[in-house]
C-alpha cells in the first residue's frame, strides 16, 4: 500500500485541520475550553458541516463528495489530533458509511440528506458485557415489512442529537441483521450513563419498530467501519496529546534547563513516539484495505490492539511530563487522555481485544 495520503486526502487533512484549528482558536479568544462549552462544541460542529467535512462520503448525487473510508479517516484522524468534543465518529463511521455502502436509495435519501447542514446519526453497537459484539442479544421479529426490536444496547454515542439509530439485532432465524430506529420510538427508553469524555447512553428497547439495513452482510461491515473510524480518531488523539507534551518539555525549564534536556524525560517521549506511530501505520492500513474492499479484520485488530493497550499508558505518559499543568481542565491535555480513555473502553479494553485476536489468528 502507498501510505502517503493522495492529492485528494492531503488537502482534506488541511482543510480539516484548519477548520478545527480556527475554531479552537476562537474558542480560546471568547475565553472558552475549545472542546469543552456547549456553544462553543455547536460552533465547530457548523463549522465542519459548512466546510462540507461532514458529507465527503455522502453519494454525489445527495450533495456530496462521494469519497470513501479513507477520506472519512483523515478528517476522524484530525478531529482526534485536536481532541474536538463532536459527534463525528458517531456520525461519520457509524452513520454515514454504512448507510452508504447498504443503505437503499430512500434510506440514503432520508438519513443523509442533512448530513452537510449538520444531521447527526449514531449506531448501538455494544451490549452489556459484550463490547462491539458481532452476536447480538438484543432481537428483533418481523412485523410485516419492518421489525420489532427488544433488548439494551450500551454507550450509545450521541443518541439524544440523532435523527436514527443503527442498531445491531439478532433475527428469528439465527441470522443477524442492522435495524433503522428512531430515537423517539414508542417503546424506546434512554438513560444516561457518564463516561471519561462526556456522556452516553443505555438505551432499552420494548418491541421497538424498526426498518431493515442491507442483508446478511450489513453488521460484520459496520462493526469494520466503527472500529476502523475509532482507531483512526484514537490514532489523532494520541497524535495531538504527543504534540502538546512535546511542545510542554520543550519550553518548560527546571535547573535551567529545558525538560527535554533531561534523559529520562528524552526516553519517555521516545516511547510515546513509538506508540504514536505504530497506531498510526496500524490504523491506516486497516483504513485503506476497508476502503479497497479487501479484508481488513487483521489489521483492524491489530490497531485495535495499540489502542487499548498502549494508547492509555503513553496518556498517563503524556500526563505525567506535563506535571500539574496536564490536570488543568482549561488545558486540552485532559480531553485526549478521555477520548483514548472511552474509546479503550469501547473495544472491550486490552484483554478483550487481544482475545479477539488470537481466535482470528488461531482460526486462519
Amino acid at each position: 500500500m502507498e501510505f502517503a495520503l493522495d492529492d485528494t486526502q492531503q488537502p482534506l487533512r488541511e482543510l480539516a485541520s484548519e477548520v478545527l484549528t480556527r475554531e479552537r482558536d476562537r474558542a480560546r479568544s471568547a475565553g472558552a475550553d475549545a472542546g469543552g462549552g456547549t456553544g462553543s462544541q455547536e460552533a465547530l460542529w457548523k463549522a465542519l458541516a459548512t466546510a462540507g467535512l461532514l458529507s465527503i462520503a455522502v453519494p454525489e448525487r445527495l450533495g456530496g463528495a462521494g469519497l470513501g473510508p479513507m477520506e472519512t479517516a483523515v478528517v476522524l484522524t484530525e478531529v482526534g489530533r485536536h481532541a474536538a468534543d463532536v459527534p463525528a465518529l458517531a456520525t461519520l463511521a457509524f452513520g454515514v458509511l454504512p448507510v452508504v455502502r447498504h443503505g437503499t436509495a430512500e434510506q440514503q435519501d432520508r438519513l443523509l440528506r442533512d448530513v452537510d447542514s449538520g444531521q447527526v446519526l449514531t449506531a448501538a453497537l455494544s451490549e452489556p458485557s459484550a463490547p462491539l459484539t458481532a452476536a447480538p442479544r438484543t432481537s428483533a421479529r418481523r412485523d410485516g415489512a419492518g421489525f420489532l426490536v427488544s433488548g439494551t444496547k450500551t454507550d450509545v454515542l450521541h443518541a439524544d442529537l440523532a435523527r436514527e439509530i443503527l442498531v445491531p439485532v439478532a433475527l428469528d432465524d439465527g441470522t443477524t441483521a442492522v435495524a433503522l430506529v428512531r430515537p423517539d420510538a414508542d417503546g424506546l427508553v434512554a438513560e444516561a450513563a457518564p463516561m471519561s469524555g462526556g456522556t452516553g447512553w443505555t438505551l432499552r428497547f420494548d418491541a421497538v419498530r424498526a426498518e431493515r439495513l442491507g442483508g446478511a452482510d450489513a453488521l460484520p461491515d459496520l462493526l469494520r467501519c466503527a472500529r476502523a473510524g475509532m482507531c483512526a480518531a484514537g490514532d489523532g488523539a494520541v497524535a495531538g496529546a504527543l504534540a502538546l507534551t512535546t511542545e510542554h518539555v520543550r519550553t518548560r525549564t527546571q535547573f535551567g534547563r529545558p525538560l527535554a534536556a533531561f534523559q529520562s524525560v528524552a526516553g519517555q517521549i521516545a516511547d510515546v513516539y513509538i506508540a504514536s506511530r505504530t497506531l498510526h501505520l496500524a490504523a491506516l492500513s486497516a483504513c485503506w484495505r476497508l476502503a479497497e474492499g479487501r479484508d481488513p479484520d487483521e489489521d483492524l485488530a491489530v490497531a485495535a490492539l495499540w489502542l487499548a493497550e498502549e494508547a492509555p499508558a503513553a496518556m498517563h505518559v503524556c500526563h505525567h511530563l506535563h506535571g500539574g499543568a496536564g490536570l488543568d481542565v482549561t488545558y486540552p491535555m485532559h480531553r485526549h487522555y478521555s477520548l483514548v480513555k472511552d474509546l479503550a473502553r469501547a473495544l472491550g479494553g486490552a484483554g478483550h481485544v487481544l482475545d479477539a485476536l488470537a481466535d482470528r489468528l488461531a482460526g486462519r
